[in-house]
């Protein structure tokens, strides 16, 4: 037990670690000295470019199977390594606007070693119990997803150049931590050789096919509904007068989400990953239809309903995970990891860009309703089956 529990605290925190270089995307780059980025729409493609480049990454990844061929222990270390180097290169004297461009969609693309397959060796070590080991991997990451938002509500000035270098020696670490740390899990099951045949077996099996279809109608409305949360709160705080810290509120919904994955990862041992889910899913889709109401509550009630929604919007990841990795084919359970996460995360640029777009040519009250088709297609795709 306490071999399996280093191993969860280990894995948790290189996961936090590695996908730093993810998180202060929003701090660093505003802050770069070129002249380029006083344009918002820069700064908005220099932020989404780690996105194409995590997209990228998984494809590839996915496609030449590397955490199913080669040991996702050392897959790990090498990518928080080369992302940490190619953070670094922000840092690189007269650095110009295409070479950030580079260096960010760089950084995503080696983050695709760290985020999916630090699922896939904490699948290789639980194949009992994942959903909770998940919970807590996905909290870990939510927190660090919330905290630039934290950061700005009390006007934290961090210099670019010591948060970059920062970063790089975390994730560095964090490769260290399971490159080290972590041996091959026991129930691991190598893949011999590359297989692309292997990708279309996998959506053959019909379990693995609806977990991935849910997992999608989530990822719809997660990170849009991450993305545009503080524009909302502060339409709220218009029409209703009211004076509120914008940051700090965006910090604590979405950080409801570290709470809520660890508690459903502990709910998925007694009711099942697919009915946690399914509830969560459920759930933020109402959350979605009722959000133009939302803007009619009062205070306290508009801020509990948005907790409550920053709950629930995220606490079905870890489960969709868990039950990707169980109802994959061993062999390719990292692949599966990866591909699965590709998609998912090229459908988040989709709802963003559908989301801003709505945003300039309609009104804000009705701005999260286009959200709600991501929960209806992920619950109707699982319908009442118990994977």
């Amino acid at each position: 037990m306490k071999g399996k529990c280093r191993i969860i605290i280990l894995i948790v925190l290189a996961q936090f670690l590695g996908t730093s270089l993810w998180f202060v995307g929003n701090i660093v780059v505003p802050q770069l000295p070129i002249s380029a980025l006083q344009n918002p729409d820069a700064v908005s493609d220099v932020l989404a470019t780690v996105q194409f480049g995590f997209i990228t990454g998984t494809l590839v990844f996915a496609v030449l199977a590397f955490a199913d061929r080669f040991s996702p222990s050392k897959v790990f270390l090498i990518c928080a390594l080369l992302g940490a180097i190619t953070n670094l290169t922000l840092l690189l004297p007269g650095v110009q606007y295409q070479a950030i461009l580079s260096s960010r969609f760089s950084t995503g693309f080696f983050l695709a070693g760290i985020y999916p397959v630090g699922m896939k060796i904490a699948s290789d070590y639980f194949e009992k119990g994942l959903g909770k080991v998940l919970g807590y991997l996905v909290g870990a990451l939510v927190l660090g997803t919330a905290l630039p938002h934290f950061l700005n509500s009390f006007g934290i000035a961090i210099d670019y150049k010591s948060i970059t270098i920062i970063t790089s020696a975390l994730a560095a670490l964090g490769g260290i931590l399971i490159g080290f740390g972590v041996p091959n899990g026991p129930f691991r099951k190598q893949q011999q050789k590359l297989k692309i045949s292997g990708i279309l077996a996998l959506f053959k099996v019909k379990a693995f096919r609806l977990a991935a279809f849910g997992y999608w109608g989530h990822m719809w409305e997660l990170y849009a509904f991450w993305g545009f949360l503080p524009l909302f709160i502060k339409f709220y705080a218009i029409e209703n007068e009211q004076v509120l810290n914008i940051p700090l509120w965006a910090f604590i919904t979405i950080g409801m989400g570290t709470l809520s994955c660890a508690i459903g990862g502990h709910l998925s041992k007694r009711f099942s990953s697919t009915k946690v889910a399914r509830f969560s899913l459920l759930a933020s889709g109402i959350c979605c239809v009722l959000s133009p109401f939302s803007l009619q509550f009062p205070p306290v009630l508009f801020i509990a309903f948005m907790l409550f929604w920053g709950a629930v919007v995220v606490a079905d990841s870890p489960q969709f995970s868990t039950l990707v990795a169980t109802h994959a084919i061993p062999e390719y359970r990292g692949t599966a990891l990866t591909l699965v996460n590709c998609i998912g995360f090229a459908i988040t640029i989709l709802s963003i860009q559908l989301l801003g777009h709505f945003a300039l040519a309609n009104d804000l009250k009705y701005l999260f309703l286009v959200l709600a088709a991501g929960p209806i297609f992920g619950v109707l795709s699982l319908g009442r089956t118990n994977l």
